[in-house]
């Protein structure tokens, strides 16, 4: 499936408002929350993804179409690392060790960060490191820096 990289770009905005909530309140029903989002983007593709469906329905229809649409494998890989590490903040401040989920949101947010700003996806890029190091594997002819 191909996706349009601009609702990539919408849905890391508003995760790295939500992380930056986190931060701030200590909340981790709030981290919880985000982590189903990014649960449900990993196991069921990012269509189904909350973010991404205001996207498809309030933003995209306003918007000229995209120049070019990329493999939906490399950012639902990554936001499989986004769910591993609001899992990890999420426990981290549910079990009382604050450094702990502060840690793992502020590595969650700085993905995120540079996603919505740079339009550079952390976890794609690993997606496609894993991909050329996984033998009997390719990443098809897409390079690193492509996504």
């Amino acid at each position: 499936m191909q996706v349009d990289p601009r609702g990539q770009r919408f849905a890391a905005a508003v995760t790295t408002v939500v992380l930056i909530a986190v931060l701030v309140t200590g909340s981790w029903a709030l981290l919880a929350a985000q982590a189903v989002v990014f649960a449900i983007a990993t196991l069921f593709g990012l269509r189904y993804a909350p973010y991404g469906r205001v996207y498809a329905v309030l933003i995209r229809p306003r918007l000229a179409p995209p120049r070019e649409l990329e493999d939906e494998a490399p950012p639902r890989f990554a936001q499989g690392v986004g769910l591993v590490f609001s899992l990890v903040g999420t426990a981290g401040y549910a079990a009382g060790i604050p450094w702990l989920g502060n840690g793992a949101t502020a590595l969650a947010l700085a993905a995120a960060f540079l996603n919505a700003v740079f339009g550079f996806c952390l976890g794609c890029e690993m997606y496609l490191l894993v991909r050329r190091s996984t033998p009997g594997k390719r990443a098809g002819s897409a390079r690193v820096g492509d996504y």
